[in-house]
């Protein structure tokens, strides 16, 4: 059965004003079925993971696009590049609304390409895994998490409350909706497969890596690493690469959708605080298997449950913007003084707090580095600390604990 994804409505409207629309994330996160799911009666279905399909992409790319002409919706459109110039020129003498819908694994050498040739031609839209509103069913409107207290309210009043327990199982089988859905599919096995075909295609194409071995170390270094402070030096000195290589590796698992960097927020003004992003795993199942956690119970209880809740929250949150054609607007705060929150939600001049806690009992404390940000020079509104308490709840006039589950 078909869940409904939250960017279904941006993707109806970005389709009625552009020609081209490309969905792009990492494999396996359901852009095709969610395009096909869209698409009407008379789009034709074309993927590029055919050879022979490919083959003809790629030896001659205008009897490609004579063959399925619009509407179409080509798979794995990275793979022929050669298509896209000729996409350009199609849709300029048309001007027809939503002629190709086209999806993307490897938005590396994608997005140059996309960005050199249909500039001002397409809606792009990042896909991640099923959220936690799309896996309950309740996907289809979802806004962009603010912690307003009518946006709080809201949340909590249209999601039914999970246990700690149920929080962890869904952490642990992560987003990826062949696993996420059924219970019945082996997590280890998938992983483990999506991890060779991981290495096997898009790195390889990427990066052209000749040591699998010393790039399956580093990607399990940086998964325990997720939720923390990012050293690039530290990050190659665990997985034995060089740092240049780790930087490489780095730049491509954010690319092709695997990791995210949480930058700080600073200002001229404010010298003294610290420059490095957080890393962020985009999967936490993903993240789980590298790290080699055999149950959700044994992550609960140990030393990562901190950090993959809190990976977990941001990947969420990240869901609310994405899924909406909108950019996360990301960053986070931390001075010399050791004073944190783990993130700011920048909208329309005014800083938005958020701290994540592994609590089921806040307490105001929770919140007191929020202080720090007047500092910053910008208005501070409403804040929350995202937690494991059974309904949300008052710490202080402007701050409120929001169950992790309302999400």
């Amino acid at each position: 059965m078909y869940l409904s994804r939250t960017v279904e409505r941006f993707l109806r409207r970005a389709s009625s004003q552009f020609p081209v629309i490309l969905v792009t994330g990492a494999r396996q996160v359901g852009k095709t079925t969610l395009l096909r799911n869209l698409a009407r009666e008379g789009r034709t279905y074309v993927t590029l993971d055919d050879p022979l399909l490919l083959e003809l992409a790629r030896s001659d790319p205008r009897l490609f696009l004579q063959r399925f002409p619009p509407p179409v919706l080509i798979d794995e459109i990275q793979y022929g590049p050669a298509l896209l110039p000729l996409i350009k020129l199609e849709v300029d003498r048309s001007g027809q609304a939503g002629a190709f819908w086209l999806t993307g694994s490897q938005q590396f050498h994608l997005m140059r390409g996309v960005s050199e040739t249909l500039a001002g031609r397409v809606g792009v839209v990042t896909l991640l895994g099923l959220s936690n509103r799309e896996r309950a069913g309740v996907g289809a409107e979802v806004s962009p998490f603010l912690p307003t207290v009518d946006g709080i309210r809201q949340r909590t009043a249209s999601l039914a409350a999970y246990t700690l327990k149920d929080l962890y199982h869904r952490i642990w089988r992560g987003s990826f909706p062949a696993v996420a859905r059924d219970d019945e599919i082996d997590r280890d096995l998938f992983y483990g497969s999506y991890v060779q075909t991981y290495l096997q295609r898009d790195v390889r194409d990427l990066a052209r890596v000749g040591d699998e071995a010393a790039f399956l170390r580093f990607l399990r270094a940086a998964a325990a690493r997720t939720g923390q402070l990012l050293s690039v030096a530290e990050l190659a000195r665990d997985a034995d690469v060089a740092p240049n290589t780790a930087k490489s590796w780095l730049s491509i698992l954010q690319t092709s959708g695997i990791v995210y960097q949480l930058e700080p927020y600073h200002t001229n003004l404010t010298k003294r605080l610290v420059k490095a992003p957080k890393l962020y795993f985009l999967d936490t199942g993903l993240c789980g298997y590298l790290t080699q956690w055999t149950s959700p119970e044994t992550l609960e209880a140990g030393a990562m449950s901190g950090a993959i809740l809190e990976t977990w929250v941001l990947g969420e949150l990240l869901r609310s913007y994405w899924h909406n054609g909108r950019r996360a607007p990301f960053y986070y705060y931390r001075d010399k003084d050791q004073k944190e929150v783990d993130l700011l939600i920048v909208q329309d001049g005014t800083v938005y707090p958020v701290d994540i806690k592994k609590s089921a009992s806040p307490k105001p404390d929770d919140a007191r580095h929020f202080a720090a940000l007047v500092r910053l020079g910008l208005p501070v509104g409403p804040g929350a600390v995202l937690c494991l308490a059974p309904q949300a709840l008052p710490l202080a006039e402007t701050v409120q604990a929001v169950p992790a589950w309302a999400l």
